[in-house]
């Protein structure tokens, strides 16, 4: 009689691209996870804002010149991992509420909001990886 290990019943699906640190680098990254979710059936609600979130701030903070930020989705069992790598590590992302009159600074507190887990992850310098986990 043949068995399957559990661990093998359930498909591991991951999604991996490069992009580059600009707006527009930030933007495809929302595009591409969000057409993503969709050929997986999955919800696009609210990781398509929590991917934007992320690769925004990778694309503004952790800018390196001619250093790509990573984006990487993976799903386990009923876990959506969103991880965004970028190459600037001695910045540390911290969710600090912003003045009622600033402009920007709410990103990580949407994130925060938003996502069943989340934190950072230090990677071979020079990099970073920011990521959030939500429950299918």
């Amino acid at each position: 009689m043949t068995q399957k290990s559990p661990e093998l019943a359930t498909p591991i699906r991951n999604f991996s691209l490069q992009l580059s640190p600009t707006p527009r680098g930030a933007r495809l990254a929302r595009l591409l996870a969000t057409e993503q979710l969709r050929s997986w059936g999955l919800p696009s609600d609210p990781a398509e804002q929590i991917v934007a979130e992320l690769a925004t701030n990778a694309a503004t903070h952790g800018r390196v010149p001619g250093r790509d930020f990573r984006l990487l989705l993976y799903v386990v069992a009923d876990t959506l991992r969103i991880e965004v790598t970028d190459t600037l590590d001695d910045r540390l992302p911290t969710p600090q509420p912003p003045t009622p009159e600033s402009e920007s600074g709410r990103g990580l507190l949407l994130v925060d909001a938003l996502a069943d887990r989340w934190g950072v992850t230090p990677g071979l310098p020079p990099r970073k990886t920011v990521w959030a986990e939500l429950t299918l």
